[in-house]
């Protein structure tokens, strides 16, 4: 039976996950396969390529760097996350992402991301690490209006939390049977349609279904959130989220915050560790 491990995204809400994934790295919990959206995906990767405390060291250390994220890089190259730094420079040259263990690890690792011309989402298994991995890093958690769309892979790309926020199903799809899904919004929580839906016109309105896709995306999130509490109460997945809404922003560079959110995570971790442990010993 295929075991996998689904990672919402939400910017740096999901230091959240980071924070789990860590003790689960601590106590050597494998999956067969991971899929990330978004964060959770640009964060999840370290799970691979097991490297716990990466995404909190690296956002810690960079934060303030102009290189990395802000206004500044934005009205550079159009990227509130810089393209080059942060998904190049930074993981081969300075905080390095250890390529060798991520390919040497059996455990699948896919991402989502959203094409933008058809508003569908594109899932991808990433096997190694090269430059056009880390542009499907990229793409997955490039944010609209904030991102230029990426070009891998014969795609033009963007975040992949537009099109599939929760990929369940497409793991289902592909036999994992049993998985833990982790979100970074807390029990009870609703998706409202966006108040941005003026900037979305102006600012993407050369990728028409991109708007409109992020004109449904609340109807899509909601649903997600209805079958995951179906197959919650079925037994067939084991889902985790935070106690409380997370007080931090997409793009925080609060270092309380971040250590906060991430210590949420670590918490939570340590609390279901024997829950996490024997759903995955199950048959």
């Amino acid at each position: 039976m295929k075991k996998g491990l689904i990672l919402e995204g939400g910017g740096m809400r999901a230091l959240f996950t980071a924070g789990i994934l860590d003790v689960m790295m601590e106590e050597r919990i494998t999956v067969d396969g991971t899929v990330g959206v978004s964060a959770g995906a640009t964060f999840g990767c370290n799970y691979k390529s097991v490297q716990p405390g990466r995404p909190l060291r690296y956002n810690l250390r960079f934060m303030k760097d102009p290189r990395y994220m802000g206004w500044r890089t934005l009205l550079k190259d159009g990227n509130l996350v810089s393209a080059e730094f942060s998904y190049h420079t930074m993981p081969t040259e300075l905080d390095i992402f250890d390529a060798e263990t991520f390919a040497a690890n059996p455990m699948e690792f896919h991402v989502v991301c959203t094409d933008v011309y058809t508003g569908k989402p594109v899932y991808k298994k990433l096997t190694h690490v090269d430059y056009d991995c880390l542009e499907w890093l990229r793409a997955s958690a490039s944010m609209p209006i904030v991102s230029r769309p990426v070009e891998v892979g014969g795609y033009k790309l963007l975040d992949g939390g537009i099109a599939d926020s929760i990929p369940l199903r497409y793991f289902q799809d592909l036999g994992y049977e049993r998985n833990i899904v982790i979100l970074t919004q807390p029990k009870g929580f609703t998706k409202k349609r966006t108040k941005l839906m003026p900037a979305f016109h102006l600012f993407t309105r050369r990728y028409p279904a991109i708007v409109k896709a992020m004109g449904r995306r609340h109807l899509m999130y909601n649903e997600q959130l209805e079958y995951l509490q179906q197959q919650e109460e079925e037994g067939r997945i084991l889902l985790i989220y935070p106690p409380e809404p997370l007080p931090i922003g997409r793009t925080e560079q609060n270092e309380k915050k971040m250590r906060h959110v991430y210590g949420l995570g670590r918490r939570m971790g340590l609390d279901r560790l024997e829950e996490i442990k024997a759903f995955l010993a199950a048959e």
